[in-house]
């Protein structure tokens, strides 16, 4: 591919977008406003799960699989340019009632190890990833490769002319390419602005709380009525998350404090018995039914997006990366283009 290709936002749909395209062997500069990999991404749990599979719509759980499957691979290629460890690593997921266990994916059996977390249904394939470590590895990857990695840039626009993009601005800084993507997540459409043509995304902030524990303290994810903790190798725990529709907020709140330490005190009377060492806010992407839009502009011929994956960017990351490198060599993709496609106002 002997394009040169700007990439506007440097979260993990950015910058996978940008190691997909490298590979490819285009050119690639990444643009960020702020510093790279430091919103959503970074804020995340890196639980590599939809939650609940069956609560969403199918051509999210087929992506989300393909995104599963590709994962392992994906992390070796990163790793074999990093000197990062991402630690990813299949810890499994005990969901707890109560649950629709109608529509519910059968489960395992419950470890004797888990005894004392159950009843519940035990998903033992369920990986996760240390996402602030993820970022890191791909940063690292990323300028092995040759990316140009520009951030802290304050905010960045497209100037469009004739159907085209024909630069991506920051302040008195132009970049110009033959192409342009735009990955900038919750920011997407206000970046986009009077180009947007009707995106639907919008900033939903989930906040965190993380403790610290023995390691192996929990053995698994847990998940219980739309919260979660997430175990570290190292022994932190993370209780998460909210789901606040409240714009560009990323304060945090004593509400949300106490809604998420209600989990850590049923399942971890322990540790919650401890105060938490830190809470902290992100802002999600979101979009109608967490479903990306991953797709060309329906007017502007060289400007593509790849954004709106709410809750599961870090899930998702390889598997959009690629429907988005595919798109843009003009190949089909391995699902069907207009299940992501740009929504017409």
């Amino acid at each position: 591919m002997n394009r040169h290709i700007i990439v506007i936002g440097g979260g993990v749909a950015g910058l996978a977008t940008a190691w997909a395209l490298a590979r490819r062997g285009a050119r690639v500069e990444v643009l960020e406003r702020g510093e790279l990999g430091r919103e959503s991404s970074w804020a995340g749990a890196g639980l590599l799960s939809l939650l609940l599979p069956w609560d969403y719509p199918a051509e999210l759980n087929e992506l989300a699989e393909h995104s599963l499957a590709l994962y392992p691979d994906w992390i070796a290629g990163i790793r074999a340019e990093a000197d990062t460890d991402p630690e990813f690593r299949r810890t499994g997921m005990l969901v707890l009632p109560p649950y629709d266990g109608a529509r519910a994916a059968p489960g395992a059996p419950l470890p004797a190890g888990l005894a004392p977390f159950g009843p519940g249904l035990w998903l033992p394939e369920v990986p996760q990833v240390r996402n602030p470590r993820l970022l890191k590895a791909l940063r690292e990857a990323l300028t092995r490769r040759g990316v140009g990695l520009h951030d802290q840039l304050g905010a960045v626009g497209l100037d469009a002319a004739n159907g085209r993009v024909e630069a991506a601005v920051a302040g008195s800084r132009r970049w110009q390419g033959d192409l342009y993507v735009v990955a900038a997540g919750a920011w997407s459409s206000e970046l986009l602005g009077p180009l947007a043509a009707g995106l639907p995304i919008r900033p939903m902030r989930g906040q965190i709380l993380l403790y610290r524990a023995a390691p192996d303290r929990l053995p698994c994810v847990v998940y219980q009525g739309g919260h979660y903790l997430v175990p570290r190798a190292d022994g932190h725990i993370l209780a998460g998350s909210t789901l606040e529709d409240v714009g560009f907020d990323k304060r945090t709140t004593a509400e949300a404090a106490t809604e998420l330490a209600a989990l850590v005190a049923r399942v971890l009377p322990d540790v919650a018995a401890g105060a938490p060492v830190r809470h902290w806010a992100g802002l999600r992407p979101g979009s109608p039914g967490n479903v990306p839009i991953v797709d060309r502009h329906p007017e502007l011929a060289n400007l593509y997006v790849n954004a709106g994956q709410f809750r599961y960017g870090v899930t998702l990351a390889p598997a959009c990366a690629e429907h988005l490198a595919d798109l843009v060599e003009g190949k089909t993709p391995k699902f069907g283009a207009l299940r992501y496609a740009w929504p017409l106002i």
